[in-house]
């Protein structure tokens, strides 16, 4: 498959396909672990079933819906993208994303709960293996799940561990305190309907084989954003814990919303933000003189819900996909066959 010189340059060798038809289509990525990557129109209403799991968290609020709107936007970058960072980084899909497929030199992961960054230091800092193979060593019952829920961890790989644990198998993948397990559990399978080892693992080591790309800092993202503000070539995906769910969903839910906003318009990068639609994050964007668009996705269960996008430009979202598209070449031919995802 040929590629131009000057999409090469723009995307970091990543290359897509635009399908009209909605329905979900994969091209080869020429990323180093040879994954398939989902295209789909990005006017139509993103399924998140269509799009690579490579996170291993199950994290409420999850962008992973978003990411064939956030491919457009770093490949439209120029020039191309020296950093992304990801200040609230959660699950970091969209960063996960971006160093996957090469949309960004490196990327950044900055996050202040202890037990989600415990999982990201054990990744990325050598302990994937023992991480993955315990993982799928587990016998996973109910007295089982409570044992370890129960037990203080020794050291950070063990708080690893306890923590995916318990976003496997609490509601909703709530790490906030007094979220209960799971009972029926997907399709009645109770409290390890949501336990997929060997697909946990997977991502794991998948992940650390590009561990060379991925910075990860425990701490807070609103301050690293400030020190960060003056570097532009670096771009921040900006995907606060929101106005109205925080609370119930997050252990560290508290932000100033308007200093988040005073922050953003320093930077000397471009941004991309995510939040619930409500009238005060849309007075917020226009006080500080952001351009916002609603966008719609589907959620796991089918369910049709809206968000809202903000930036300072957001041209990019307007038109077909390939409209004025330099970065990166689309195929017009139609795959044969059918190609499987990493689950």
């Amino acid at each position: 498959m040929g590629s131009s010189t000057k999409s090469e340059s723009r995307c970091y060798s990543s290359t897509y396909r635009l399908e009209f038809s909605g329905n979900p289509v994969y091209e080869e990525g020429e990323c180093s672990l040879d994954l398939r990557v989902p295209v789909a129109e990005p006017t139509k209403i993103i399924n998140v079933a269509s799009v690579p799991q490579r996170s291993p968290f199950r994290y409420p609020g999850g962008k992973t819906w978003l990411v064939p709107y956030v491919r457009r936007w770093l490949c439209g970058q120029s020039p191309p993208v020296e950093e992304l960072i990801e200040p609230f980084a959660g699950g970091g899909i969209v960063g996960l994303t971006a160093a996957f497929e090469r949309l960004a030199k490196r990327v950044t992961l900055v996050e202040i709960d202890p037990d989600i960054a415990a999982v990201w230091r054990a990744i990325l800092g050598g302990d994937s293996q023992w991480l993955a193979e315990k993982i799928t060593a587990f016998k996973l019952t109910a007295q089982s799940v409570r044992s370890i829920l129960c037990t203080q961890p020794r050291c950070n790989k063990e708080r690893a561990f306890a923590t995916i644990l318990r976003n496997r198998v609490q509601r909703g993948g709530i790490l906030a305190p007094g979220a209960g397990l799971l009972k029926k559990g997907e399709n009645g399978r109770g409290i390890g309907s949501r336990w997929y080892p060997n697909t946990l693992a997977r991502r794991i080591l998948n992940i650390a084989e590009i561990k060379d790309r991925i910075t990860f800092i425990e701490g807070d993202g609103l301050q690293y954003m400030s020190r960060q503000s003056h570097r532009a070539r670096v771009v921040h995906f900006i995907d606060p814990p929101y106005t109205v769910a925080a609370r119930r969903l997050y252990r560290y839910s508290e932000i100033d919303h308007a200093r988040l906003f005073r922050v953003t318009k320093g930077l000397a990068g471009d941004f991309l933000m995510t939040y619930d639609d409500t009238s005060e994050v849309r007075e917020l964007a226009g006080k500080f003189s952001f351009e916002t668009k609603t966008v719609a996705m589907k959620n796991t269960h089918h369910a049709k819900m809206r968000e809202l996008l903000i930036g300072r430009n957001l041209a990019w979202m307007l038109g077909p996909l390939n409209s004025g598209a330099t970065s990166h070449e689309f195929e017009p031919q139609t795959l044969q066959g059918s190609l499987g995802l990493p689950q």
